[in-house]
């Protein structure tokens, strides 16, 4: 339950020390909090932190040991450790007593959903989920914009992340032939693209049609182990709109993260070649005459502090500064993304992958607000990952293994190291 004391920072430790680097900035510029412990298993890591912290006139705690970090003198954890394994140490913070704001995605398999949910609720403690797509710019303008009904009940909508990470391969997988990047399904990584458009519309997806692109297994892309694809899906939403969701390596420079979305009474989109950060048109009171506006959105969530923030143009701010506010009882706290909504967008990735698997057949996506879908997918892990799944493992890809020997990730690895290596001319 929220804190009642609004005069109490509040103490936060941060688990993975990569990603975890952007929270730890927000937690040491924000009044209200105070960074106490960072935890990571590679060392170089807690030294940068450590460093972070002292130019900020601060001392933290650091651990390459989970067990003994989440016994430190903590009110809540941030959660920036590998994707596939939030769940996982989520309910481990919550049984120790720690409020939990957790990166993407919220969890591999139902089963893990599930046992989240239930101990969040047994708890009482906060889980906020911090898709920071969410609350970049243009998102965050329609979020509020539909709350405040000006394009009507939504009818379709797309969201797009594309991102070609294989120049960066090296630095995000260390040359680990099954680092979680390595092992991840076509639609896993969905909530960058879906996210937004279900916190927008304020409604629950309820179906869903998966869709895996053919793979591209050009030389380039197999000297880092990534035959890249896109997954694609295809939502229902509980009031019968549909959403289109597209998220992978596609071959574009920049990437293109775009939103648009359609409803009764006009229509919302955010910048996509050339237009404004953020683009409304709605209709007047004749048919087929609007108007448009085209603006770049200013917040005034947080403002005295967001100037400080970095990190996915700003918007990782905001889960950092709802999630204190929450803890604190504070209303910019009604922002934070909850566990019913976390559950909710990774369902629809993990429920669009048994989809592609089954020649794209429709899945209805569970509603774990209700004990009796609860309980089918109670023991439910099917996933990638053989240590989770055990006798339920799913194909990493609808295409069938591609052969990538040992010594492309032997290489890979160097590449991290910065050791002269054979793949070194592609970076």
């Amino acid at each position: 339950m929220a804190n009642s004391d609004n005069t109490k920072k509040v103490k936060i430790g941060v688990f993975g020390g990569a990603r975890g680097s952007v929270m730890v900035h927000q937690l040491l510029n924000h009044p209200d909090a105070e960074l106490v412990a960072v935890c990571d298993k590679y060392e170089p890591l807690l030294e940068n932190c450590q460093r972070a912290a002292q130019e900020a006139g601060t001392q933290i705690d650091v651990y390459t040991s989970f067990d003994e970090f989440i016994k430190h003198d903590m009110d809540a954890v941030v959660l920036a450790n590998y994707a596939h394994e939030h769940a996982i140490y989520a309910v481990k913070c919550l049984e120790a007593g720690k409020h939990v704001m957790s990166e993407v995605l919220p969890a591999e398999t139902p089963a893990q959903l599930v046992k989240l949910i239930e101990t969040v609720e047994r708890t009482g403690l906060i889980y906020s989920y911090a898709e920071n797509y969410c609350y970049m710019k243009a998102p965050f303008e329609m979020w509020k914009r539909y709350r405040a009904g000006d394009i009507g009940e939504i009818q379709y909508a797309e969201g797009e992340y594309i991102h070609d990470c294989t120049s960066i391969w090296p630095d995000i997988t260390y040359g680990e032939r099954d680092h979680w990047r390595n092992r991840l399904f076509a639609n896993f990584y969905c909530t960058h693209s879906c996210g937004p458009l279900i916190t927008i519309s304020g409604l629950r997806a309820v179906k869903v049609v998966g869709f895996e692109t053919n793979l591209n297994i050009e030389e380039k892309q197999l000297r880092v182990g990534i035959p890249e694809r896109a997954g694609i899906e295809m939502i229902t939403l509980e009031n019968g709109a549909i959403v289109k969701s597209i998220h992978g390596g596609l071959k574009m420079e920049p990437g293109s993260v775009n939103y648009q979305v359609y409803g009764t009474k006009g229509m919302m989109q955010s910048r996509r070649y050339g237009s404004a950060e953020f683009n409304i048109y709605r209709e007047g009171n004749k048919v087929c005459q609007g108007t448009w506006d085209n603006y770049d959105p200013s917040n005034d969530i947080g403002s005295s502090i967001a100037v400080r923030s970095q990190g996915h143009g700003g918007s990782d701010f905001y889960t950092t500064h709802c999630f204190i506010e929450k803890i604190l009882g504070r209303p910019d706290g009604d922002w934070c993304i909850d566990v019913y909504t976390a559950a909710n967008m990774g369902l629809c990735g993990i429920m669009a992958w048994r989809s592609v698997l089954a020649g794209n057949a429709p899945m209805d996506i569970p509603d774990f607000r209700n004990l009796p879908d609860r309980d089918k997918f109670r023991f439910d892990n099917a996933c990638c990952t053989k240590e989770v799944a055990g006798d339920q493992l799913l194909p990493k890809t609808s295409h069938g293994d591609v052969y990538i020997p040992d010594e492309t990730f032997e290489n890979v690895r160097k590449q991290w190291l910065r050791e002269p290596n054979p793949i070194s001319d592609l970076f």
